[in-house]
């Protein structure tokens, strides 16, 4: 026990006796205690990589650091410390997502050292993750390392990539507390940490709204991470599966096979083209003995597509139902484990429900003591600084322009996203070429222009090789619409191009042709 509990106050333990020799308290205690400790942490540092050599502790040793273990346990000192002069400033980034990859992607790590917290180590190309869910692509086509992304977080000596989740931040001291998942093989469960910084980037992204309703989280699937795709692909083909085992009534094999997909925005809509497709051209083919039970249907409280142009909308609701999904208005009101309930009391049982109806705010972000926008995000001001916090930046889903900017709280999109990320990683250099990098050294710095967006235009699958295309910068403005097979080769051509690495571009197009030759995969593995 008491060498479990040396090798876990690793990090703490010499700090801890150290702290007794500032307090003056040179007992024979805290002499041992940081004696032993500070032997548990003589490390062997080659390159990047840092090994411990624990020596064999006397009883009365063993019996000294009994007695002190609360003391140090009390001492949160693990992780990395404040830069020193001579150093270069440390960045610490909140996340993996669009926002941050694209910072990391732009911030030059000649000026800077950089450690990006998150709890994966991957971004998600999330305009591609519906496609996956029904063998279109592979997992690992949508996901691109952050290592690859920026090598020096795997390369450079002062930059480190940490699987965690932040905890907590204290703008005063400049430090950001840390712990793994649950779970982990590390010496305490969770293993906390920190992390001092000289500049934050808060990318932590949004969580799906679930608007309070009842069952929603036990009951649907969500698709925002490459782990959701794997869970929807796995119960869909077990329901086709599982359909064919005889002795079934009509009626169970009917709700075993009906997706339901609740929210028609642009996910909603690509989710529930890709299962037409996989309805049409493969369930009947491979599944011929339950083919003509499988149903989709897409429920939405208002029209789908809302930021569409009205024509675009009509011919998307159109083609969805030719398609064999079944258009419904409706707000839920419940979830059960086999049906929902919508406000007017309608049942609709489901062997499969997708839930996709927007996104807001995480309980993270909630839980930060810092200004808010509209809708509860981190509030921003136009350099994407956070208003009366030094040396604190927010960009992406999680944060949105305060109300005195007069700037409208920007759409959680990929596009807004990289283009924050873009922007930071610029002023970010500019900040760097001042000497502003350090600590509360950036107050005199000139910033140069803020950020303004500009919208590009939005883009939507429908399945069957149709796509749409509405190029307007605004809802209410005017510009080009396209709908159709062009607008599917356009809406291929774009997302291929902006598929992170070449790696993964080739990895999309094989599995395009590959699909388009032979079929989908309907393996179940897992």
């Amino acid at each position: 026990m008491a060498l479990r509990r040396i090798a876990r106050s690793g990090w703490r333990g010499a700090s801890c006796g150290l702290t007794s020799f500032h307090n003056g308290a040179l007992s024979e205690k805290h002499v041992l205690s940081h004696y032993m400790c500070a032997n548990v942490n003589r490390m062997s540092v080659r390159s990047r990589g840092v090994s411990v050599t624990p020596t064999q502790p006397s009883p009365s040793a063993r019996l000294a650091l009994e007695e002190s273990d609360s003391e140090c346990e009390n001492s949160v000192t693990r992780g990395l410390e404040v830069t020193r002069p001579g150093e270069k400033p440390r960045v610490v980034v909140l996340g993996t997502g669009w926002a941050a990859c694209r910072f990391l992607k732009g911030l030059d790590t000649k000026m800077y050292d950089v450690v990006c917290v998150s709890p994966r180590n991957h971004m998600v190309f999330t305009p591609l993750l519906a496609s996956t869910c029904v063998g279109t692509l592979e997992f690992r086509s949508v996901a691109e390392p952050v290592s690859r992304i920026q090598s020096a977080l795997a390369r450079d000596p002062g930059s480190y990539f940490f699987l965690a989740s932040c905890t907590g931040i204290d703008t005063i001291k400049h430090e950001v507390y840390c712990q793994t998942a649950d779970g982990s093989e590390l010496p305490n469960n969770p293993y906390q940490f920190k992390v001092a910084y000289d500049k934050l980037v808060i990318a932590a992204g949004a969580e799906r709204l679930t608007f309070g309703i009842k069952g929603v989280k036990e009951h649907a699937f969500f698709l925002r991470e490459v782990s959701h795709a794997q869970e929807i692909r796995k119960k869909l083909l077990l329901n086709l599966m599982l359909s064919e085992n005889p002795g079934l009534s009509e009626a169970e094999k009917k709700r075993l096979l009906h997706c339901v997909v609740i929210g028609g925005g642009p996910t909603g809509v690509e989710f529930s083209g890709e299962l037409s497709d996989f309805i049409m051209k493969d369930v009947q083919e491979r599944y011929t003995h339950v083919k003509d039970y499988i149903r989709v249907t897409l429920i939405e409280a208002n029209e789908i597509l809302s930021s569409f142009d009205v024509g675009l909308r009509q011919y998307a609701a159109n083609h969805l139902t030719k398609a064999g999904v079944r258009l419904m208005r409706g707000v839920v009101k419940e979830v059960h484990p086999e049906k929902i309930v919508l406000s007017d009391g309608t049942d609709v049982g489901y062997g499969l429900l997708v839930w996709s109806t927007g996104v807001g705010p995480s309980e993270f972000v909630k839980s930060l003591d810092l200004p808010k926008s509209h809708g509860g995000r981190i509030g921003i001001d136009e350099w994407m600084r956070v208003p009366g916090v030094e040396d604190v930046f927010a960009l992406g889903d999680c944060a949105g322009f305060v109300e005195k900017t007069g700037r409208p709280v920007l759409p959680a999109l990929a596009q807004v996203a990289e283009r924050e990320g873009k922007f930071l990683a610029e002023l970010f250099d500019r900040i760097g070429k001042q000497n502003g990098g350090k600590a509360h050294s950036a107050s005199n710095v000139e910033l140069g222009a803020p950020f303004v967006y500009r919208h590009l235009g939005s883009m939507a699958s429908v399945g069957g090789y149709k796509a749409l295309v509405d190029l307007r910068q605004s809802k209410d403005g005017k510009g080009l619409s396209l709908a159709g097979f062009l607008s599917w080769l356009i809406w291929r051509s774009a997302y291929l191009t902006r598929v992170v690495s070449w790696r993964n571009r080739l990895y999309v197009a094989v599995n395009w042709a590959t699909t388009l030759v032979f079929g989908r995969d309907n393996a179940r593995i897992g």
